[in-house]
């Protein structure tokens, strides 16, 4: 099959990606193999590519938000068969036996393990997976429409519910990429007014369209306190400028996997409890809920679509901040 592997990591400038032919693999028990059709490409996969994350497993195939159909079934898989449309997200595996996963934070799983990380991921004609966390998806998305719900989608959609935000106030994000353009949609979806924080013109542009009541700089004043806010740029610096928007009570959300060193800051901007959250990977129900709401609303995903052998100029132009929604690879 042909595939982007990850033999070391590099800055995405220097094309760490190689397109190589490799052997088909094939579903163990309990797996599935899928003819991939398409796989977006997630600010994860950057941090990855460039060694930013601990990679525990080299060489390595990345891409975690993966569309195709059924084509081969192992041993003792029910409920997916041959030819069914499905899609594969971040996390790949859990053990379901540790504290967290009892609890139903398998989230937080002590043995988990992620697509494009510990596992072989999307940028490749074929993918192997867990059956059990295999998911249909809805009719009404095309492929490349589907691929960045899975992991922009779902991770923003868990950041949200994180928030707290309720029909009627304020949702503040910062960064407008795959997944705040796809929040914005499903918090109006719930009655919310979303101001967006982003220093691209393009993106501030796309951001009204999609229904944001306003949108500019962090450092500018939007004329109103946010109840709640998100941030998805890996960017420090915003937490203080977050926190200083932020209404009485109110939740920051940190949706990202990896963030640059978050400055110091006078206890003020806490004081009133305001709280600051971490979001760390997604749960089964995160996917299964942002399917449904994404089918309901219906979310539009603005994507821009590459095709495999271009993995590196994609991760190039995702990094620069050149990329308008999401970036998807298409598998021939």
């Amino acid at each position: 099959m042909r595939a982007m592997l990850l033999r070391e990591p590099g800055p995405v400038e220097d094309a760490p990606l190689a397109a190589v032919e490799l052997p088909d693999p094939h579903p163990g028990p309990g797996q599935v193999r899928i003819r991939v059709r398409a796989c977006g490409v997630c600010h994860t996969d950057l941090h990855t590519v460039e060694g930013e994350l601990r990679l525990p497993k080299l060489p390595l195939i990345p891409g975690h938000q993966i569309v195709g159909v059924v084509d081969e079934v192992g041993e003792g898989v029910s409920g997916l068969g041959q030819s069914q449309r499905v899609g594969v997200g971040w996390l790949g595996w859990a053990c379901g036996e540790c504290a967290f996963c009892r609890s139903g934070r398998e989230n937080l799983c002590e043995r988990a393990e992620f697509t494009g990380l510990h596992r072989d991921g999307g940028y490749a004609e074929y993918a192997v997976a867990d059956a059990r966390f295999v998911y249909r998806l809805p009719d009404g998305f095309s492929d490349i429409q589907a691929a960045p719900l899975l992991c922009a989608g779902i991770i923003g959609y868990r950041a949200l519910r994180l928030s707290g935000v309720q029909p009627g106030q304020n949702l503040g994000l910062y960064g407008f990429g795959a997944s705040a353009h796809i929040v914005l949609q499903i918090a109006r979806h719930w009655g919310c007014r979303v101001y967006v924080f982003t220093r691209g013109e393009a993106h501030r542009a796309l951001a009204r369209e999609l229904g944001a009541v306003w949108a500019g700089d962090a450092r500018d004043d939007a004329g109103a306190p946010m109840h709640a806010s998100i941030i998805f740029a890996p960017a420090g610096e915003l937490v203080p400028l977050a926190l200083g928007a932020l209404d009485k009570g109110g939740t920051l959300a940190l949706a990202g996997i990896t963030m640059s060193d978050i400055p110091q800051m006078p206890y003020e901007l806490l004081y009133h409890e305001r709280t600051v959250r971490s979001v760390a990977n997604s749960t089964r129900e995160d996917a299964q809920g942002l399917l449904e709401v994404a089918a309901q609303i219906p979310v539009h995903t603005e994507v821009e679509t590459y095709p495999l052998a271009e993995a590196n100029r994609v991760l190039q132009r995702l990094k620069a901040r050149q990329v308008q929604g999401a970036a998807v690879l298409t598998v021939e």
